[in-house]
């Protein structure tokens, strides 16, 4: 593979990158971050020999289109990363695929099945998690408060599968896969931090408990005791924007894609970037 545009006459203290082009998520994720790329990019350019670590990875939109040698891809949402990990050993996927709503309300109880049965971490779990990812209600993500997946069957008019990820499976090679609260990971006093938590909104319930506002500001603490160069990204609503001004963070505020009301209000939402370091 060729060397990274604009590094082709790097002195010897330089270090080389090898072009690695980007990839789309392998599933549907509602607030992905494809989006934001464009705006983060300028800030992980300068650091992108260092590690690449997403507190909140959601569905890798981030990772996949910077493309790091090496990543640290947490989420609190096991049934994710259980899936990440099955795609890195090259999982195939031999169950039914079919936009059928019978099938899916199927699949969805015997993927609870397994989680209730201490098998959440399994291939046919990860299987299962792809299947509910592509043909449940808008791609979404939510499970009660017994931990059960509890979305809908979609509206779809027709639904593409995979049944294999060779390509995914090379793009993680050099990366770890971690699931947990973000404050047990590891950092390292140089990696690149990228943190998207779930936003400041009334919903919140993406994992079994939540995310409150006290994660927000112990999120906020964290972020800002880190050597390395942050960013982070949030609604911009005025608890989350006096949060990290109070933290020391450098803001940038954005239109984001997303709209505030589906039924009346159409303004973009407002968007910030938290950054330090970068």
């Amino acid at each position: 593979m060729g060397v990274r545009a604009g590094m082709n006459r790097a002195s010897s203290t330089t270090p080389l990158f090898q072009y690695r082009p980007a990839l789309r998520p392998a599933l549907k994720w509602a607030g992905g971050k494809r989006w934001l790329v464009p705006h983060l990019r300028p800030y992980w350019n300068p650091h992108r020999h260092r590690r690449l670590v997403e507190p909140f990875c959601g569905a890798l939109a981030v990772a996949l289109a910077l493309m790091p040698e090496s990543a640290l891809l947490n989420d609190v949402n096991l049934h994710l990363i259980n899936f990440f990990r099955w795609l890195r050993e090259g999982l195939q996927l031999s169950i039914p695929l079919r936009n059928d709503k019978v099938l899916y309300y199927a699949h969805r109880r015997r993927f609870n099945d397994l989680i209730a049965g201490g098998q959440a971490e399994s291939w046919e779990a990860a299987e299962l998690f792809y299947y509910l990812n592509r043909t449940g209600y808008n791609g979404l993500c939510r499970f009660n408060k017994r931990g059960e997946f509890n979305v809908p069957f979609g509206r779809y008019r027709s639904v593409s599968y995979r049944h294999d990820f060779p390509v995914y499976c090379e793009a993680f090679a050099g990366w770890e896969f971690a699931a947990g609260d973000f404050e047990a990971l590891k950092l390292a006093p140089d990696d690149f931090v990228y943190a998207d938590p779930p936003y400041d909104v009334p919903f919140r319930q993406y994992a079994k408990d939540g995310f409150r506002w006290e994660d927000q500001v112990r999120l906020a603490r964290w972020l800002a005791r880190h050597s390395g160069p942050v960013v982070a990204s949030n609604q911009a609503t005025e608890r989350i924007v006096a949060l990290y001004r109070d933290f020391g963070f450098t803001l940038r505020f954005l239109a984001g894609p997303r709209r505030i009301s589906c039924t009346g209000d159409r303004t973009p939402a407002r968007e910030m970037l938290a950054l330090k370091g970068a």
